[in-house]
């Protein structure tokens, strides 16, 4: 995907770090609530930019995971502080526990059950007794919607406009197709690059099912911010790793 490869140092104008301000705060509320531990350590799979973290930072020690070396370049420039670590949130194992595993909106690129329960089997695997695993995905079947959104920033000499375009997701399947339209300004010249992204949706049943099938105990929230309006409602899924 070029929006994770070479369009990765463009980031930060594609999404900037105080977008994330309201999520993270909710992040955080959560992991404190549901953990039955005190949460100090946090370990973030598919951290990306590290935009998430650039907020949570000042409450947790984090430790951030992503496949793109191009988006922890961003991430390491954005969060000095934080240990970085290359690898893949279906393969991943670090020898070492954290209080909770945060896995955002990166959860979406799982495409298959497989794939999905692979991933919670990694957070499952990093976490001490009484910990959590939040599992932030956009969308469940259930809540998905065919929609389109755009943003982009301004910058030094440079700017970026995106826009993303969700399609329906056909009856049966377990992914559906993400268009971006990207369209790049610097010293005056403009380029419009496309990509395309599939996102993978499962039903609140699954996600309850897989989480518990990793040995946690599963837990669906209301997922309350903003972005989400009232007459759709989504959810969010935790995962508590059991004393025993």
């Amino acid at each position: 995907m070029k929006m994770y490869a070479e369009l990765a140092e463009w980031w930060p104008l594609l999404s900037h770090p105080d977008d994330y301000l309201e999520e993270a705060a909710f992040y955080e509320k959560t992991m404190l609530e549901q953990a039955t531990i005190p949460v100090e350590t946090v370990l973030e799979l598919g951290s990306g930019g590290g935009n998430n973290a650039s907020h949570m930072k000042r409450r947790f020690t984090m430790t951030l995971s992503d496949l793109s070396e191009g988006m922890l370049a961003v991430s390491r420039t954005l969060n000095p502080e934080c240990e970085h670590i290359p690898g893949d949130m279906q393969t991943l194992r670090l020898e070492r526990l954290f209080d909770a595993v945060l896995i955002h909106d990166a959860i979406m690129y799982m495409i298959t059950e497989d794939d999905l329960a692979a991933a919670i089997a990694t957070a499952a695997a990093h976490l001490k007794p009484g910990g959590i695993a939040l599992f932030a995905s956009d969308d469940t079947v259930e809540s998905y919607r065919a929609t389109t959104q755009s943003g982009g920033e301004d910058g030094d000499g440079r700017a970026a406009r995106w826009l993303q375009w969700n399609h329906t997701l056909p009856e049966g399947e377990t992914s559906t197709t993400v268009s971006y339209a990207i369209v790049l300004r610097e010293n005056g010249n403009e380029r419009v690059v496309l990509d395309e992204h599939r996102f993978g949706l499962f039903p609140r049943a699954t996600w309850l099912r897989l989480i518990e099938k990793a040995g946690l105990e599963a837990r669906a929230l209301p997922y309350e911010i903003s972005d989400f309006t009232p007459d759709n409602p989504h959810e969010m899924f935790v995962g508590v790793k059991t004393a025993s």
